[in-house]
């Protein structure tokens, strides 16, 4: 934990700025926010102490229930000690006399992180990278859809603002209330490194680019982003799902992140020369990422809806390639070179955890560099033709064996977290498998 100055003192200051609750929030598996408020004046013995949460939390689904993964059900249901993270305190513009920070996972012993915390997952990534002499740094992006209440629609929700063709615009045109601008200044004051925003591709959809930094404040950065937009929404009176794919007419929403790496001195070491002007270790990293592709599916693509995204056509990866400024490529190499080299990985939808879709990345990246693999020759024209690549996993089953079987991608990302990942991950595959669909009621009632 990293407590730059006394907590008395951030006490006091707190208090002379009208906040009288500090939201100590942290990641679950799947990225969804879990955290408490807690009253300024009990601040101090919350991080001497850490407060206590079940440590099934990790293993609870979207709808509540517990799935029986190792060192949850079957240990008693044991707790985990979140302690906040000062250095990450910041006011909630929206919220008036509440600051928020993060909170680091600990183990009940106080000592050790727990293995399958997300930050402690990327954490662990980072440093088998700084074994080559790395560091990662990381921007990036993400897609959602705006949604207002409707009784009379199925789900209880329709796409805000849905009119077709507002495609990349801004303003009130696509956005009569004023969705994004309010969201840019909220983020902006939080200190998220928000940059800018627009109108997406499907009606009600939007996304909003963060600033490149060091991996951990991208992905720390990433995932308040995540909640506070949702957060926003609410206030609004409005949803904001960050589902990969939640209506059958639009488009999915994508995760993109931008990825470079920097030796000792600073220096962007995917910086080369021609023909294409990124370096041996550029090449190196995007063999790492398409060696390890079909198992980095199952962090960046985690849901059983992330698959229905994908498609020839789709404006989403379908196959495992590379290309040069051609988005229709799992990886993109955007033009700018020098210091602004870098991968754009196209692969993951929003609905990722952004700290294990890096901490993937990040380890497939040290296993290319580390291994020298060889990356083949690029993209040429329009992806989407089956016989130019391999094809990457078609559902989350296929994605979570990839996982399973990747033994140089576990060794990196822990295997107590990817036991606790795919445990959680093949309760959903097993759960979806009971449940009977709208879709099927549709075709198979009234004939059959």
């Amino acid at each position: 934990m990293r407590v730059s100055r006394p907590v008395e003192d951030v006490v006091r200051d707190l208090v002379a700025d009208g906040i009288d609750v500090v939201r100590v929030s942290y990641p679950d598996l799947i990225g969804i926010e879990r955290g408490r408020d807690v009253l300024v004046e009990q601040l101090p013995g919350a991080v001497a102490h850490g407060l206590s949460f079940c440590r099934a939390v990790y293993h609870t689904t979207p709808q509540g229930d517990t799935v029986e993964v190792p060192g949850g059900l079957d240990a008693g249901l044991p707790d985990i000690r979140v302690r906040p993270d000062l250095s990450t305190l910041a006011k909630l513009p929206w919220e008036d006399g509440v600051a928020s920070c993060l909170g680091e996972a600990y183990e009940p012993s106080g000592d050790d992180l727990c293995p399958e915390a997300p930050r402690e997952v990327l954490r662990r990534a980072l440093l088998k990278l700084g074994d080559v002499g790395l560091t990662a740094v990381a921007g990036p992006e993400f897609e959602y859809y705006l949604c207002e209440p409707d009784p009379s629609a199925p789900t209880g929700w329709r796409r805000y603002a849905d009119a077709p063709g507002n495609v990349y615009t801004s303003g009130r045109k696509g956005d009569p209330d004023g969705h994004v601008l309010r969201v840019l200044r909220h983020l902006r004051d939080l200190g998220l490194g928000v940059t800018m925003g627009n109108h997406e591709f499907g009606g009600g959809q939007f996304e909003i680019n963060l600033d490149h930094s060091a991996a951990l404040d991208a992905a720390d950065r990433a995932f308040r982003f995540k909640s506070a937009v949702q957060e926003i929404a609410r206030v609004d009176g409005m949803l904001a799902t960050f589902m990969a794919k939640p209506f059958n007419d639009q488009d999915g929403s994508g995760f993109h992140l931008h990825l470079s790496c920097l030796d000792a001195e600073g220096r962007n070491v995917f910086e080369g020369t021609e023909p294409d002007g990124l370096s041996d270790t550029a090449h190196h990293a995007i063999a790492g990422v398409l060696e390890h592709a079909p198992a980095l599916a199952a962090l960046l693509n985690p849901t059983i809806n992330s698959y229905k995204r994908f498609g020839p056509d789709s404006l989403a990866p379908w196959l495992i390639d590379w290309g040069l400024d051609n988005r229709s490529a799992m990886v993109r190499i955007p033009p700018e070179r020098g210091a602004a080299s870098r991968l754009e990985v196209r692969l993951g939808d929003a609905s990722a955890n952004p700290y294990l879709g890096m901490a993937g990345l990040v380890a497939a990246v040290y296993l290319g560099v580390r291994d020298k693999l060889s990356a083949p020759a690029p993209l040429e024209g329009y992806g989407y033709d089956a016989a130019k690549a391999p094809m990457l996993p078609g559902d989350l089953p296929t994605a979570l064996d990839a996982l399973a079987a990747d033994t140089a991608l576990i060794e990196v990302l822990g295997e107590p977290f990817v036991t606790a990942f795919l445990t959680y991950k093949r309760d959903e595959v097993a759960r979806f498998g009971r449940h009977v669909t709208d879709w099927e009621f549709r075709e198979y009632s009234y004939h059959l």
